[in-house]
């Protein structure tokens, strides 16, 4: 085993979490500054696209229709649909039910690799600590006020955005031995701007151009395009690839931990020991999956 490159995968995959992780309070700046979550997908892997093709400028398409299908998947379920299941949710359902039920991303992950290939089970340890984090990042996202209101559509299409991930990582392992990392990136936001572009048609309100020389918009733009996005989705892929589907996942568990501590610095949402417990139980749990 090489392990620099697998040091290096566990600290691409920490460090994606925890970019991904204050892209919630990002967002929430820009929606307040009326820009939609559909907007905002399309203008981040925008502008992720054309900054990919300065590193990845010259093969255009994949070796076979086959592997093109493939990549068209992949922005489907790691870009487009994974998105707009998770935004149409939002608006269902309580955001805690969406951050619970999405938070189980790596356990699900797990179970559709363990279906795909039977050699790929889970050990006994991923699992309990699967769990325990899980458990962590309910205590977090509850964070002391604990309300759980089931909606059945909303529930099921936050399930349905959790599955999207996991079948994006298992599409990226297949395509990751055939292909650069930043030309199977560069294919994920172009397919996931060309799926997402049709629900601009049932925008009402008209666009506002003055919107975008706004320094507060164009900051949050680029750090969700250039940051949250190229730089992520780039170390995230390599994550993958060196560590593998479930390791990778499992670090997912800290997102919420970071969302609550960018929260409480940025917008002054209170932590109570409720939150800290559930930290605890996110790094204990996340420890004793990944130790090996």
């Amino acid at each position: 085993m090489n392990l620099p490159r697998t040091y290096g995968g566990h600290l691409m995959a920490i460090l994606t979490c925890i970019i991904w992780g204050t892209t919630f309070v990002s967002t929430k700046v820009l929606i307040n500054n009326s820009l939609t979550p559909v907007e905002i997908l399309i203008y981040r892997f925008a502008m992720a696209y054309l900054c990919i093709w300065l590193i990845s400028p010259r093969k255009l398409w994949a070796d076979n229709l086959k592997d093109e299908s493939l990549f068209v998947l992949s922005g489907l379920t790691g870009g487009s649909l994974y998105f707009l299941a998770e935004n149409t949710a939002l608006e269902l359902t309580l955001a805690s039910n969406v951050g619970l039920i999405i938070s189980a991303t790596p356990i699900i992950t797990a179970f559709v690799q363990f279906l795909i290939d039977k050699r790929e089970k889970p050990r006994k340890s991923f699992i309990i600590g699967s769990l325990i984090a899980l458990l962590g990042v309910a205590f977090v996202i509850f964070n002391g006020s604990f309300m759980l209101k089931l909606s059945p559509l909303g529930d099921l299409l936050t399930l349905t955005a959790a599955f999207m991930w996991a079948f994006y990582c298992i599409i990226f392992r297949k395509l990751s031995n055939r292909y650069p990392t930043a030309f199977i990136t560069r294919k994920v936001f172009f397919y996931g701007v060309a799926t997402i572009l049709p629900m601009l048609l049932v925008r009402t309100a008209p666009f506002d151009l003055a919107v975008f020389v706004r320094p507060v918009v164009l900051m949050n733009l680029l750090f969700l395009g250039l940051i949250a996005s190229m730089l992520c989705y780039m170390m995230w892929n390599l994550a993958v690839k060196r560590i593998g589907t479930m390791r990778a996942s499992n670090y997912l568990y800290l997102t919420p931990l970071i969302t609550l501590f960018t929260s409480a610095l940025v917008i002054d949402e209170p932590i109570t020991w409720i939150a800290i417990i559930g930290c605890i139980l996110i790094l204990s749990g996340v420890y004793m999956a990944e130790r090996n």
